[in-house]
């Protein structure tokens, strides 16, 4: 592990080092990177085949083009896996995703609307330009949260039925609780709970399944050698 103050220069020489040990599979850099080093630079450096967070640009492009070969982005692919095994009707449904980021938002929306099993959605991205978010979000059977705003969706927001995935992870202020702070996610819970069909706890509903599926990355990337 290197040290925050460590230069551009020398994590690179250190992805190059573990690209060449046969003995390695898998390669993880953890986010967020200091500010002085550039992400786009880092993770373009992980070669593609130990790429098991899925952000080399080659791992992205077969995620556009929907070939299986590469690897998803962790975040993602837990949350279609974890809609495909709670019995959500993917196909044909409406999602709209909130946030347009390179880990969530923007592969989320290229993963579901694939000509594939558990895809064939009608997706639409949202952001901080997009004019009445609040009708957008009410039209959708499928509203994933991924903005990074503490407790944005109100139950006001939420389709009737629909399902809600909060990806959002946000600390704010609270005296009461232990170091006076505590984690909410994009969604207010309380109040989304009763209206929605189904809706994931946060924390503790997308987190162990992003952990899974870097796992299952891993397993395949240590398959393919």
């Amino acid at each position: 592990m290197l040290a925050e103050t460590a230069t551009e220069a020398e994590l690179l020489a250190l992805l190059e080092r573990l690209n060449s040990d046969s003995r390695l599979h898998g390669i993880l850099v953890q986010a967020p990177l200091p500010r002085h080093i550039r992400g786009s630079l880092v993770y373009s450096a992980v070669r593609p085949d130990k790429d098991v967070d899925g952000f080399h640009p080659v791992n992205v492009g077969k995620l556009m083009l929907g070939d299986p070969s590469g690897f998803a982005p962790c975040t993602p692919a837990g949350i279609r896996e974890l809609l495909a095994r709670s019995g959500v009707t993917i196909s044909g449904a409406e999602v709209v995703v909130l946030g347009r980021g390179n880990i969530v938002g923007k592969p989320m929306a290229a993963m579901l609307c694939q000509k594939e099993k558990h895809a064939n959605a009608t997706v639409t991205i949202c952001h901080s330009s997009t004019r009445d978010i609040k009708a957008h979000c009410r039209r959708a059977d499928i509203l994933i949260a991924a903005m990074g705003v503490a407790e944005f969706v109100k139950a006001d927001m939420v389709k009737p039925g629909a399902v809600v995935v909060d990806v959002g992870v946000n600390r704010v202020s609270d005296p009461a609780a232990k170091g006076g702070s505590r984690l909410v996610g994009d969604v207010d819970f309380a109040g989304a709970q009763p209206v929605a069909g189904k809706i994931t706890p946060n924390p503790g509903g997308v987190g162990p399944m992003t952990i899974a599926m870097l796992m299952n990355n891993t397993v395949r990337a240590a398959e393919q050698k």
